[in-house]
C-alpha cells in the first residue's frame, strides 16, 4: 500500500562499528547500491553525517514550502503559457500529488517525505534523461562526434536551410542552436517569444549556432527527433533497456510524446518523445526513481560494477557552456555558486516547471530530490547545515 502524508528521519538501534567514526566508515565502505524497485536500504541521520534535529528541520521547510498553485497540471499549464501563441496542449497532464521528496547520502536515504511511489509529470527534468540517451548514443558511436553537423545524421530536410546546417548536437544539447523552423506544428519563434511586438516574433533576428543560449522547448524536442532517427527505436525503450532497468527502477514511469509527434521508421510507426511537460507530455516519473538517476550520475555513470553511461559523458553534461556558465547538456551547473549560494560548485541539477528537482552533489555525497517545491537554494542550505 503506497503511504501519503510520510514525514519521517530514521533513528536506529545503534550498531558496534569498527571505526569509532560512522561517517568515516561510510566513506571508506564500498559503495552502496540499492536493490530494484522499493529495496532501499535507510540509515539514521547520525550515521551518515547529520544533526538528526536540524535535518528535521530542513525537512519541515521543505514540505511548508510546497507549490501553492493549483494541483490540476492542465490549468496550470494553460494559464502560464497563455500568452504564447501555438500553446494548445498536445500531449498529455494529469493532476499532481502533494510535495514529497528524498535525500539520499552516501547511497541510503536518510529522510523521506510524503508519496515518493506517486508517478507525475516532472517537466523539464526531463531534458536531463534525453541528454543522457544522447550520451549513449554517443558512447555507442551512432554520434561520432557531438560537434557532427547534425545534418549528417538527419537528412529529411530538418537541417537542410543555410542556418540550420550549421547546428552540431553540441548546440541541441546545451541549447545555442537557435535552429529556425517548425516541429509538431510548434513554429521555434512562439516558445517564450521575445519582444513586445507579437507582429515581430516570426521574423526575428537569427544568431549563429553556438552565440546564445535560448530555453526553447520545440529545440529540445527537435533533439528528441533527431535521436530518434539515429536509434531508429524509440527512445523510452533505450532508456528502459540501458538505464532504467540496470539501476533498478521501477516499472511505473513513462515517457510521453505529442499525439501528433508519430513517424514511422523501416516500416514502424513510432512517437516521438517531447523533452518537457510545456504542451504536455514529457517524463511522468517518481521521486524514487529520480533519485536512482541522481546517483547514478553521483556515481559517475557507474552502478554496482556496470558502467551504464561513460564517465566521459557525465564530464562533458557538467561542463559549462560558453555563454551560458550555468548550463551544460541539460543539467544545471552551479558555476559560481551561483545559483545554489550554499552547495559546493560542483553541484548540479536537473530542474522541471513547479519545483521539480534532482540534485547531485558530489563533494558531499548527497543526492536531493524535491517534487513541487521551488525553493531548492534554500532547502539546500538548510540540509547542508545540517551535516555535522
Amino acid at each position: 500500500m503506497l503511504q501519503t502524508h510520510r514525514t519521517w528521519l530514521l533513528f536506529l538501534v545503534p550498531v558496534v562499528l569498527l571505526s569509532s567514526s560512522p561517517q568515516l566508515a561510510a566513506q571508506t565502505a564500498p559503495d552502496y547500491f540499492p536493490g530494484k524497485f522499493s529495496e532501499w536500504e535507510a540509515r539514521q541521520p547520525q550515521q551518515l553525517g547529520f544533526d538528526p534535529e536540524r535535518l528535521s528541520e530542513a525537512v519541515a521547510f521543505a514540505r511548508a514550502s510546497e507549490n501553492q498553485d493549483s494541483r490540476d497540471l492542465e490549468q496550470v499549464i494553460a494559464l502560464s503559457f497563455a500568452n504564447e501563441p501555438f500553446n494548445s496542449i498536445v500531449g498529455p497532464t494529469r493532476p499532481r500529488g502533494e510535495a514529497n521528496g528524498l535525500i539520499i547520502r552516501h547511497g541510503y536515504i536518510v529522510a523521506e517525505w510524503g508519496d515518493t511511489t506517486r508517478v507525475d509529470m516532472t517537466f523539464s527534468c526531463t531534458k536531463s534523461y534525453l541528454s543522457t540517451v544522447a550520451g549513449l548514443a554517443v558512447d555507442d558511436g551512432l554520434i561520432h562526434d557531438v560537434h557532427d553537423p547534425v545534418q549528417k545524421y538527419v537528412r529529411d530536410g530538418t537541417f537542410d536551410s543555410e542556418h540550420n546546417a550549421q547546428v552540431t548536437w553540441h548546440h541541441l544539447l546545451n541549447q545555442t542552436s537557435d535552429w529556425s523552423g517548425t516541429l509538431w506544428d510548434k513554429p521555434d519563434w512562439a516558445d517564450r517569444p521575445t519582444g513586445s511586438a507579437r507582429s515581430e516574433w516570426p521574423r526575428r533576428e537569427l544568431r549563429t549556432p553556438g552565440t546564445h543560449m535560448k530555453y526553447n522547448d520545440v529545440r529540445v524536442n527537435l533533439l528528441a527527433y533527431s535521436l530518434l532517427q539515429v536509434f531508429r527505436r524509440p527512445l523510452p525503450q533505450i532508456l528502459n533497456e540501458r538505464v532504467m532497468d540496470p539501476i533498478g527502477a521501477s516499472p511505473t514511469w513513462r515517457w510521453h510524446g505529442y499525439r501528433n509527434s508519430w513517424v514511422e521508421l523501416d516500416g514502424v510507426r513510432m512517437q516521438s518523445v517531447s523533452g518537457g511537460g510545456h504542451w504536455g507530455g514529457g517524463l511522468f516519473i517518481c521521486s524514487r526513481d529520480h533519485a536512482r538517476l541522481g546517483y547514478l550520475f553521483l556515481r559517475n555513470g557507474r552502478w554496482n560494477d556496470q558502467q551504464l553511461i561513460s564517465e566521459d559523458w557525465i564530464r562533458a553534461a557538467c561542463t559549462p557552456t560558453d555563454v551560458k556558465p550555468d548550463y551544460g547538456y541539460m543539467w544545471w551547473l552551479n558555476t559560481g555558486r551561483e545559483r545554489i549560494p550554499a552547495a559546493p560548485e560542483s553541484a548540479f541539477y536537473a530542474a522541471g516547471f513547479g519545483g521539480n528537482y534532482v540534485c547531485v552533489d558530489p563533494e558531499h555525497d548527497l543526492v536531493v530530490v524535491l517534487r513541487w517545491t521551488p525553493d531548492l537554494p534554500e532547502v539546500m542550505e538548510k540540509i547542508l547545515a545540517a551535516m555535522n
